[in-house]
């Protein structure tokens, strides 16, 4: 039974999807203004790991992910750089699935943008008109009423009484709590937005932020959805302002399980471009590894707890993806000398390992709990290869389970993939010349070969069962 921490209740709830074996979740994606930092990216492998999970437990998910491509910032940033809104946004998105692909996220079914999807706004504003929930004012613009929503505020349990008024006025998409009251769902065209307008049966102007994601979401997934995700930031006002759109207009339940990543800090401070700490994927990963390290070090938190990324943390986590990586690569070595078959030791601790796995992934994605099990079970694994008592028979299940893990973590095949690819050309050679300079005494050859290969980051152990075995030092 999969149980998740629901952010609208504040309890942990089984999880029992509309559809039986079918997951309509949506994840609020990137604003394209600028490059996605290690914040943002944290909250997109959480939704890679709460997918991937349900995807191993036999659900079909059906993921839809928003790119929001105006508003004050990218409208901004267009007109500081001298260009259209469209080319500014593309160079921004183009720029996000590149980090996707990167860090191993699935990507989404629909990618759905904002200015592709005006009509479907407009539909829904005049919705909210009709039914008194949204009121126009002189200059065009279009407010909702949040006091015709009488649960408004129950997502993150603010009470909308003490909700400052005024906000109405306020023309930006973003505000702070303390000036909260109605909200923006058509901004009428100022001067300032240049050519960025739509001309339509309620006026000339643009989307507020919010109708956006009430929008599309239902259009690619209907009235109601089983998941919907994003960071803690977005509870409020973002995610509540969805709400009160969705269900003011359609009477029914927008979302049955809200979850919600926490926040990422860097060395203790919150980012942000004062303190110069802003870190995106290109300023902290030159390579496979460290997108996989990146990417662990998110995975083995839990999402609802904090995470302080360190250069310390970093380099733990890299050492981490490492060994993982050199006990899958060190079980494809294994070869039956002896031909003893699949021991009862290994499969007790295969489900021993495989139960606590999966115990802890349903209980919340408790992915502390989860890599415990894993890694306790690689430890009795690497003492049973030292030993060498792990027969090939073992060695192939082993694997397979490390890849079955690897299907939610997704950080282990990654780099043995790319590692093996990029072996030195004469590698296989290398090792056959120094088993022979061994057997022939010529340990200086022998020697020497060892030292080329570490050079290159490969450490070459000789074992009495299964000659020599290799494994990467960094």
């Amino acid at each position: 039974m999969i149980r998740f921490f629901n952010t609208l209740t504040r309890q942990k709830e089984e999880f029992v999807p509309i559809q039986k074996g079918k997951v309509k979740w949506y994840s609020c994606g990137p604003t394209v203004y600028d490059f996605a930092h290690i914040g943002n990216l944290s909250t997109f492998i959480f939704g890679d790991l709460l997918r991937r999970y349900l995807e191993y437990r036999g659900l079909e998910v059906v993921h839809v992910m928003n790119i929001t491509d105006v508003d004050d910032k990218t409208i901004n940033g267009a007109k500081r750089a001298g260009t259209t809104l469209a080319e500014f946004t593309e160079k921004y998105a183009q720029s996000f699935f590149t980090d996707l692909k990167a860090l191993e996220i699935k990507p989404a079914a629909v990618y759905p943008r904002a200015t592709a999807h005006i009509p479907e706004m407009i539909v829904l504003i005049k919705t909210l008109l009709k039914k008194g929930l949204a009121y126009q004012q002189k200059d065009g613009s279009i407010y909702y009423r949040i006091y015709s929503f009488p649960t408004y505020g129950k997502l993150a349990g603010i009470d909308p009484k003490n909700l400052k008024a005024g906000a109405s006025g306020i023309k930006a998409d973003e505000y702070k709590k303390e000036d909260v009251a109605d909200f923006a769902l058509w901004k009428a065209w100022e001067e300032e937005d240049g050519e960025v307008f739509w001309q339509t049966e309620i006026g000339k102007g643009r989307p507020g932020w919010h109708i956006e994601c009430s929008a599309m979401s239902m259009k690619y997934l209907g009235k109601t959805l089983d998941i919907h995700t994003g960071g803690i930031d977005l509870v409020f006002p973002h995610h509540q302002n969805e709400i009160a759109q969705s269900e003011g207009a359609t009477g029914q339940k927008f979302v049955n399980y809200w979850l919600h990543r926490s926040h990422l800090i860097v060395e203790g401070e919150k980012m942000s471009k004062r303190l110069g700490n802003m870190k995106t994927l290109k300023d902290i990963a030159g390579s496979t590894l460290d997108n996989m390290a990146f990417r662990y070090l998110v995975v083995s938190n839990h999402y609802r707890s904090p995470l302080n990324f360190t250069e310390k943390s970093f380099e733990a986590a890299k050492s981490t993806v490492l060994r993982l990586v050199n006990l899958y690569s060190a079980l494809n070595q294994v070869w039956d000398a002896t031909k003893t078959g699949l021991s009862q030791e290994t499969i007790q601790l295969l489900e021993n390992a495989r139960k606590r796995f999966v115990e802890a992934l349903d209980d919340d994605l408790d992915t502390p709990t989860a890599m415990a099990a894993v890694f306790e079970f690689a430890g009795k694994i690497e003492e049973m290869l030292a030993k060498g008592t792990v027969s090939e028979s073992s060695a192939v299940l082993i694997v397979s389970f490390l890849s079955e893990i690897d299907d939610v973590i997704a950080v282990i095949e990654n780099v043995y993939d790319e590692r093996r690819t990029n072996l030195p050309p004469d590698f296989s050679s290398l090792i056959k010349e120094r088993e022979e300079s061994r057997a022939k005494k010529d340990y200086a050859r022998a020697d020497e070969i060892r030292r080329m290969l570490l050079e290159k980051n490969i450490q070459l152990e000789d074992t009495p069962r299964q000659g020599t075995v290799w494994r990467w030092t960094s």
